[in-house]
C-alpha cells in the first residue's frame, strides 16, 4: 500500500531511467552494509513458502539446471544489467536472478530518452540498446558474488548480447567472448537475439545464424566452466508461428537447454522500442503453448511477459512454462511483488500441472 501510494503520487511523475538508476544505486549500497541484505530477506522473503519447503525440481536439479530452484518466479534480464545487486534481488523474494544483457565491450546504449512508462496499461516501453559496463566488469562482480556462501546459493542466469558496433556476420564472436568470461559463474546462459533496440539483432533469429551463435556459446561455456552450462535462447513475441516452430527444432538439434518466451514486442503504436508488461501477455502465452507442443518435457521453458499476479503466473505455468520471469510488474508494484507471488504459487502447488516438483 505504501509503495503504491508513493508510485501514484511521486514515482510516476519522475523520469523512469533516473528512478531505475537511483534504485540500482540504493541496492548496491545495501550490498555494502553488513547484515542489511539478510534483514531484507527476513522481511520480504522469509515467509515465502518456496524458500522454506517447496522447490521446483528434485534433488538432482530442474531439468537441465544442476540445482532445484527455490520458487517459480525470477527476475528477468534488463533490471540489473551489470550484476550490481543480484543477491539483493534474491533477498526481495525472487527465486532466481538473470543479470544483463551484457556485451563483450562496454557501451552507452541509445540516446536518451529511452525509457517510458505507459501508465494506463501498467506497461513500459524501452529503447535502451544494451547499455552496460561490459563483460570484464561483470566478471569482477560475479567473482565476488560467488566467493560467499550466500552468493553461491543464488540461482543466477547471465543474458548475453552483441555490441552494436560488431558486424552481424561476426555476431557469434561476441557471444562466444562473453560466454568464455562468464559461464563459470552462471547456472545458465541466455542468448539474446530478440531485443528490438540493437539494429539488425532480431535478424539473428534466423535459424542458420542462431545455430552458429548457439554452437559457439555452448562450446565456449563448456571450455570456461569445465561443465555443461545450460544455454537458452530468448525469442521475440513478434515472430511468426512457423518461425517459432523452426527455432524449436533448432533448439533440439543443437542441444540447447530451452527457451525464454518472450522478449518485448514492437507490435504497438507508442513509438520506437519494445513494450513489456500486460500488453505482451496474450502473445507470450501463445508462444509458450506453441513451444511446449514442440519441445518435450526435457526442455526448459521460462515464461515472461505480462506476469503481474498469481493468476497470470498460473496461466503461464498451465500453458507449459517450467519457470517464470518478471520485471515490469516490479516497477508498478514494488519490492514485495516477487515474494508475494512465490508464496501464493507455493500455497497451491498441488493444483498446478507442474513437472519435477519435489518437497525438500
Amino acid at each position: 500500500m505504501l509503495y503504491r501510494f508513493l508510485f501514484n503520487h511521486v514515482i510516476s511523475r519522475l523520469d523512469p531511467e533516473k528512478c531505475h538508476n537511483a534504485t540500482m544505486k540504493v541496492l548496491y549500497l545495501i550490498s555494502k552494509i553488513p547484515g542489511l541484505t539478510a534483514l531484507i530477506r527476513i522481511f520480504f522473503s522469509g515467509s515465502v513458502g518456496t524458500l522454506q519447503g517447496g522447490w521446483v525440481g528434485n534433488q538432482q536439479g530442474l531439468k537441465s539446471l544442476a540445482r532445484p530452484v527455490p520458487g517459480y518466479l525470477g527476475l528477468a534480464a534488463g533490471m540489473d544489467k551489470d550484476a550490481l545487486a543480484p543477491l539483493q534481488f534474491g533477498a526481495f523474494g525472487f527465486a532466481f536472478v538473470e543479470v544483463g544483457t551484457v556485451t563483450p565491450r562496454p557501451q552507452p546504449g541509445n540516446d536518451k530518452p529511452r525509457l517510458w512508462r505507459i501508465l494506463p496499461l501498467r506497461a513500459v516501453r524501452n529503447r535502451m540498446g544494451f547499455n552496460n559496463q561490459g563483460a570484464k566488469q561483470m566478471v569482477r562482480r560475479l567473482q565476488q558474488l560467488r566467493s560467499t556462501p550466500a552468493g553461491r546459493s543464488l540461482i543466477l542466469g547471465v543474458n548475453l548480447g552483441k555490441n552494436k558496433t560488431t558486424d552481424l556476420a561476426q555476431a557469434a564472436d561476441d557471444y562466444r567472448a562473453s560466454a568464455l568470461l562468464l559461464a563459470k559463474y552462471a547456472d545458465y546462459l541466455v542468448i539474446n537475439v530478440s531485443s528490438p533496440n540493437t539494429p539488425g539483432l532480431r535478424s539473428l533469429q534466423a535459424t542458420t545464424q542462431l545455430r552458429e551463435i548457439a554452437e559457439a556459446v555452448k562450446t565456449a561455456a563448456q571450455q570456461s566452466a569445465g561443465r555443461a552450462v545450460p544455454v537458452l535462447v530468448k525469442l521475440a513475441p513478434d515472430l511468426e508461428d512457423t518461425q517459432i516452430v523452426e527455432l524449436a527444432q533448432m533448439v533440439k538439434e543443437v542441444g540447447l537447454a530451452g527457451v525464454i518466451a518472450t522478449n518485448t514486442t514492437i507490435n504497438h503504436d507508442f513509438g520506437e522500442g519494445g513494450v513489456s508488461g500486460p500488453p505482451l501477455k496474450e502473445r507470450a502465452l501463445q508462444v509458450v503453448r506453441l513451444l511446449r507442443s514442440h519441445l518435450n518435457e526435457d526442455y526448459l521453458i521460462i515464461g515472461c511477459g505480462g506476469i503481474e499476479d498469481a493468476a497470470t503466473a498460473r496461466q503461464f505455468l498451465q500453458a507449459g512454462a517450467d519457470l517464470l520471469e518478471a520485471l515490469t510488474a516490479v516497477i508498478y508494484q514494488g519490492p514485495a511483488f516477487a515474494g508475494k507471488i512465490n508464496k501464493q504459487l507455493s500455497a497451491d502447488l498441488p493444483a498446478l500441472p507442474l513437472r519435477n516438483h519435489h518437497q525438500n
